[in-house]
C-alpha cells in the first residue's frame, strides 16, 4: 500500500468517527450516522481530487473506503453512550484526522508535480472540507471559523512544513511526517493550551 493510499484510508476512518460522534450528539438514526460519517470521511478528499482533475476520485477507485466509514459509524452508534464527553472525543479525534488528512492532500498534489501554492491549498482542502461539511449539516459553527482557533492555520503550517522538508531531504516520508507533526502540534496546542490567533475587535473611529 502506498503512503497516499494509507493516509487516505486512515483519514477516512478517523474522520468517519467524528462524523458519527456528531450524529450521536444530534440524536440521528443509523442511516443518519452512515450518511454523516461518509460525508465527513470522503468530503475533503473528493473536493481535492475533483479540483486536481485526478483520473478517478479516491473512494470510487477504492470502494472499500465506504465500508471503512460504515464500520466507524456502526462502532460509534453502539458505543458513543459510554463516553463521558462526546464533544471532547469529537474535537480530539478531529485533530488527529486533520493531522492525517493534510499530509494526504500534500502527497496527492506532490505526486502530480503541482506547484508549491497548490500543494499548500490541497493540503488545507483535504484536511478541512470534510469537517466543514459535517458542521454545516449539523447546524454548528464550523470549527475553521471559530474565534481564533488554530485549525486552518495548523493545516497551512503543516503543508508548509512538508514543502520545507521536501527541499531539505529526498525522502518524502520525512516531509509527510513533518506535516502531520506540525499540524497536530498546533491544533492540539489550541485545544489544550488555548493557543489563539488575534481576533478583530471593532474600535471607535478616530477623529
Amino acid at each position: 500500500m502506498s503512503a497516499l493510499a494509507f493516509l487516505d484510508l486512515a483519514s477516512v476512518f478517523v474522520f468517519a468517527l467524528t462524523g458519527a460522534l456528531a450524529a450521536s450528539r444530534a440524536q440521528l438514526d443509523i442511516v443518519g450516522f452512515l450518511f454523516l460519517s461518509a460525508l465527513t470521511a470522503i468530503g475533503g478528499g473528493t473536493v481535492r481530487d475533483v479540483l486536481m482533475n485526478r483520473d478517478v476520485v479516491f473512494w470510487i477507485a477504492a470502494p472499500h473506503m465506504l465500508a471503512v466509514s460504515s464500520f466507524a459509524a456502526a462502532l460509534v452508534f453502539l458505543t458513543a453512550h459510554k463516553l463521558e464527553s462526546r464533544l471532547n472525543a469529537l474535537v480530539w479525534l478531529d485533530s488527529i484526522a486533520l493531522a492525517i488528512a493534510v499530509p494526504a492532500g500534500v502527497a496527492a498534489a506532490m505526486a502530480q508535480g503541482l506547484s508549491a501554492p497548490v500543494v499548500l491549498v490541497m493540503g488545507m482542502i483535504t484536511g478541512m472540507m470534510g469537517g466543514l461539511m459535517r458542521d454545516v449539516i449539523c447546524n454548528e459553527v464550523p470549527v475553521v471559523l471559530r474565534q481564533g482557533e488554530l485549525y486552518a492555520t495548523a493545516a497551512f503550517a503543516g503543508s508548509g512544513a512538508a514543502l520545507v522538508a521536501n527541499h531539505l531531504t529526498t525522502e518524502p516520508l520525512i516531509g509527510l511526517g513533518a506535516c502531520a507533526l506540525v499540524t497536530w502540534a498546533l491544533r492540539a496546542g489550541s485545544l489544550a493550551f488555548g493557543w489563539r490567533l488575534p481576533v478583530y475587535k471593532a474600535r471607535p473611529p478616530r477623529r
